[in-house]
């Protein structure tokens, strides 16, 4: 189990290593574009889990739409500080 934190820290490793075959530095590659369409796409599967597959699921998908949302933070630049700001 890692925290919010932690996995933002992992990621930003990731990043600035360009760790080969990392699925994040593929998505940051490719941009804030394909990483955007990434988050609306978990977003609705958080939505449809938590409507129809019950608490187990749900929380699966919400762990991968925490995933995307820091990849495209990464993406655009941006820290926790920068999104804790608005919190």
């Amino acid at each position: 189990m890692k925290t919010f934190e932690e996995l933002f820290a992992e990621l930003q490793a990731k990043a600035a290593a360009g760790t080969p075959g990392s699925g994040t530095v593929v998505a940051l590659q490719k941009g804030v574009h394909f990483v955007g369409k990434k988050v609306v796409e978990e977003a609705a599967e958080s939505w449809m889990a938590a409507e129809h597959e019950g608490p187990e699921r749900t929380a699966e998908e919400i762990s991968q739409l925490l995933y995307q949302v820091q990849v495209l933070m990464l993406a655009s630049g941006l820290e926790l500080k920068d999104v804790y700001r608005h919190l």
